[in-house]
């Protein structure tokens, strides 16, 4: 049975809406019954492994650290702060609504969690102030994915272990990125906005005196990134380590601001048992199919079908960009990268293409997906809050795929921009 018929099988079940992991275990078993070269007891002693790595402990780790910080209350505090930094500039709550991602996304590093989240405080004020409803969702769910690239970002763990890359550089590949795509999305707010295309009131200054003590009430998330970033750089603590230390950081502001109670502390564990538990059921599935794509030697049937096709490490990018758009399309970010990084990374290496580079462009690619009918995960997740139909979303998010796709083929074209800072650091 050829291998790609797996692929085929895993993508029908998945369009008939068989949850993702049955997929996987049912195309693998079915593979290895229709093959008969294997005993179906393989599928039993490959799922195990797969959750056997160290850097995976994070996932959970930072998953809760963010749904902590999230009911100490904070969320509210980093509104008012960016609304005191920005808010006065044309398209205020827009440029807002960025900012607020970039700093929550140093908390939480989860797209759904800063859209459903955060998304829901920052729509309601958009609202109140007269923004028009399609262009405030719009906003809302293309800086959702400014998340998954500034760490942490359970997307990057799941990257770093199954393409066996040091997580500790992929985090710190991520930052300036990160950044960067949030100031490509304030200044099409502000074009849209200046020209006439959205007509919304310039809001006032605030005093000097609201901006400071909005600044000070929001230094415990301002601070989260920061211990972040030092504790990579220096080295002092793995990211496994460090996620610890954020749950434990969060915990002390929680009872600090009297926010976080144990209802709430254990509404928390139990939403973070429910992410992990569906990212890491994927995991173990993917292990015995990841076993048979090495046995099966479709990587090197992959790799010379490639090189056949091009030597040229630039259009080898550019196949690869078109591919994993269209694959963030069609299917979940997490099934893509479950599929694609095992037999990407390796023909990406053979071009000579460093593994930091490749994962922040399939990560750009896949989030850019999210924003993309007919699968467009943040599009429902804002049609859910909005009642639009998905036309009036997809109008909606339209101006924003030309900066979207500008920086990718910025980040694809000029590598240095995800390597400088984990070269520069030694990590």
């Amino acid at each position: 049975m050829n291998f790609s018929w797996l692929i085929i099988f895993i993508f029908i079940a998945v369009f008939l809406e068989v949850p993702v992991a049955f997929s996987f275990i049912a195309g693998t078993v079915v593979y290895l019954l229709v093959g008969q070269t294997y005993p179906i007891t393989v599928v039993a002693g490959r799922l195990g492994p797969g959750l056997d790595s160290f850097p995976l402990l994070a996932l959970p780790l930072f998953v809760f650290a963010g749904n902590l910080l999230g009911g100490s209350g904070i969320a509210k505090r980093i509104f008012n702060f960016a609304n005191s930094a920005v808010g006065h500039i044309p398209g205020g709550l827009g440029h807002v609504n960025v900012l607020s991602s970039i700093v929550f996304a140093g908390m939480s590093g989860v797209a759904m969690a800063d859209a459903a989240g955060l998304g829901k405080i920052e729509m309601e004020e958009m609202q109140r102030h007269g923004y028009p409803v399609p262009f405030s969702a719009a906003i809302t769910a293309a800086s959702a994915t400014i998340g998954p690239i500034i760490p942490p970002s359970g997307q990057m763990v799941i990257i770093a272990v199954l393409a066996n890359i040091a997580l500790d550089k992929l985090f710190l590949a991520g930052f300036v990125p990160g950044l960067m795509l949030g100031v490509f999305l304030m200044v099409t707010i502000y074009f849209m906005v200046r020209s006439g295309h959205v007509k919304v009131d310039v809001m006032p200054k605030e005093p000097f005196s609201v901006r400071l003590a909005n600044f000070f009430k929001a230094v415990p998330a301002l601070a989260v990134p920061i211990f972040l970033i030092i504790g990579l750089v220096t080295g002092v603590a793995t990211p496994t380590e460090l996620g610890a230390l954020t749950c434990l950081f969060a915990i002390i502001l929680g009872i600090a601001y009297k926010d976080l109670t144990w209802h709430s502390f254990l509404e928390c564990a139990i939403e973070t048992a429910k992410t992990t538990g569906i990212l890491g059921m994927l995991l173990l599935v993917a292990s015995p199919f990841t076993w048979l794509m090495g046995v099966g030697n479709v990587g090197i049937q992959l790799q010379n079908f490639m090189m056949g096709l091009t030597t040229n490490p630039v259009v080898f990018l550019l196949l690869a960009n078109v591919v994993l758009l269209v694959a963030g399309m069609l299917m979940e970010t997490t099934v893509v990268v479950l599929i694609a990084a095992p037999i990407m990374f390796p023909i990406a290496a053979i071009y000579g293409i460093d593994p930091i580079h490749f994962a922040i462009v399939m990560l750009i690619n896949l989030l850019m997906g999210t924003l993309t009918p007919p699968f467009g995960s943040l599009l429902f997740v804002m049609m859910n809050q909005t009642k639009l139909t998905l036309s009036q979303m997809f109008r909606a998010v339209a101006p924003f795929y030309f900066p979207y796709l500008a920086f990718l083929v910025l980040i694809t074209f000029v590598p240095s921009i995800t390597t400088f800072v984990p070269r520069l650091f030694g990590a």
